[in-house]
């Protein structure tokens, strides 16, 4: 199957082609096109001509694009599932929730849509300001650079295209190498649901010359990534005044307070921990539990993870497939066997099976190994003892990430310390760091990134405020 890139419109031959490999298998799937310097051109060149179609079009026209494309998506779900599965090694049940989500967050850019408004400011409030009226609007940008990573290859770009649509900009989309396929698939079904040639680019290729020419290009009036922290430091610091979001790295950590019914909270931490393999930016990564109840919850926790079912991503009854590289099995084993040298216990896993590491719980890190301090992006979870709320939160914050953060507590004045404390960029209160629905505020602190997602508040990070005075004398 060759696939081509999509710029203004059309389907266009690459001059190269790469082929796309199964994480799971190795088999390839598609040959994929690698974009020249001159193509990513054409399609940024495409972006800024039909910049103004897309910021003249009324919000109910761009509102019924957006309501077009959920229609088809929910037609054609079982296929965009199949896609996810094979280009990503994300468990066919898993890939199902990803698409039920991505319809979500294009129906929320659909209502976005028609809610961008601004605010009348009271003028005479000030000394000089009698006789005038004042109110502000808010206008699209122009082209957006949308740079989305391999995790959630539907839904993180709906979080980047659904509302540049919505708020009337273009967009050049730079998808991750290892799964272009679900933003073809995407391009595919906005050109059927009405959406103007040029208003959404595809552009496939090695970040050093497709994701640099878009970051460094002109036209191009902002840049939204998700991905490493190194290469969002990278993206910041060549962007010069274009506007930037960034979504990056973390390792997501919950504390579990002593007096807590733990029947009710392992599977969903073990769920956390696990699904699709640990690559996801809030996957539960670190575990701190009050001593009263720490050798009764890693034993239900080692329990449970070990019922998960390995195997192929194509198979609904699969939980933990293959990560996606062998490179990313051999980092974390190594990380793993760091961990075992310097003390650490490994309660279960451990082991790979060809590109399949097996779900790794790990008892008494110690918090300066790789596996404590770093982004593991594997199914790796650590659980250690702590023997106060204090402590658990100086070892949660004690990260050079801060996306989110988790707590379970019967204890209302506890719940509300961690809030405060926590330096996170969202605390979720008896629920894992993981949980997220996609019209809240969502993005970090530190390392972990700029800015917030979520469509309302892409909305804002994609739109400029303008204020306009009127002068009735």
């Amino acid at each position: 199957m060759n696939k081509q890139l999509f710029i203004n419109g059309k389907w266009i031959d690459a001059s190269k082609v790469v082929p796309l490999k199964s994480p799971y298998n190795g088999e390839i799937i598609a040959e994929i096109p690698e974009a020249s310097l001159k193509e990513v051109d054409q399609a940024i060149e495409a972006a800024y001509q039909a910049r103004m179609t897309m910021a003249k079009m009324p919000a109910y026209q761009r509102a019924k694009i957006l309501e077009n494309l959920c229609e088809l998506l929910e037609k054609r779900s079982e296929e965009a599932a199949r896609i996810i599965a094979k280009e990503a090694a994300k468990p066919l049940t898993t890939a199902k929730g990803e698409v039920a989500r991505t319809i979500q967050t294009y129906k929320f850019a659909a209502e976005e849509a028609k809610r961008i408004h601004g605010e009348t400011l009271p003028l005479d409030a000030a000394p000089g300001g009698e006789s005038r009226i004042a109110y502000t609007v808010r206008e699209s940008l122009g082209v957006i650079g949308a740079i989305t990573p391999f995790n959630f290859p539907m839904n993180l770009v709906a979080h980047k295209v659904g509302p540049a649509i919505a708020s009337g900009n273009t967009v050049v989309l730079k998808p991750a190498l290892q799964t272009p396929l679900s933003s073809f698939f995407l391009a595919e079904l906005l050109q059927e649901a009405g959406l103007p040639a040029g208003a959404l680019n595809v552009v496939t290729g090695r970040g050093s010359v497709v994701g640099q020419r878009i970051v460094t290009d002109d036209r191009v009036k902002m840049i939204t990534f998700t991905g490493s922290p190194a290469v969002g430091m990278a993206i910041r610091n060549k962007a010069g005044l274009k506007r930037v979001t960034l979504e990056l790295g973390s390792n997501a950590a919950l504390i579990i307070d002593k007096g807590v019914n733990l029947e009710k909270l392992v599977s969903r931490c073990v769920t956390g921990a696990f699904a699709y393999q640990g690559q996801v930016c809030i996957s539960l990564q670190r575990i701190y539990v009050h001593e009263e109840m720490y050798d009764n919850f890693v034993e239900k926790f080692v329990e449970a993870t070990e019922k998960l079912k390995i195997g192929d991503p194509l198979d609904a009854e699969t939980d933990v497939s293959a990560l996606i590289s062998p490179d990313d099995v051999q980092r974390a084993l190594s990380w793993i066997e760091e961990a075992k040298q310097n003390g650490a216990k490994i309660a279960t896993g451990g082991i790979a099976d060809r590109n399949i590491l097996h779900p790794t719980v790990i008892l008494q890190a110690d918090p300066s190994l790789k596996v404590s301090c770093q982004e593991v992006f594997a199914p790796i979870v650590l659980i250690n003892k702590v023997k106060s709320m204090k402590e658990a939160i100086e070892l949660v914050n004690d990260s050079r990430y801060g996306l989110q953060a988790g707590i379970y507590t019967d204890n209302v004045h506890t719940a509300l310390e961690a809030a405060e404390l926590l330096h996170v960029g969202g605390v979720m209160i008896n629920d894992i760091p993981t949980f997220r629905v996609d019209h809240m505020p969502y993005g970090g602190v530190k390392e972990s990134g700029l800015g917030r997602e979520g469509v309302k508040y892409a909305v804002e990070e994609m739109t400029e405020l303008k204020l306009v005075v009127f002068n009735r004398n």
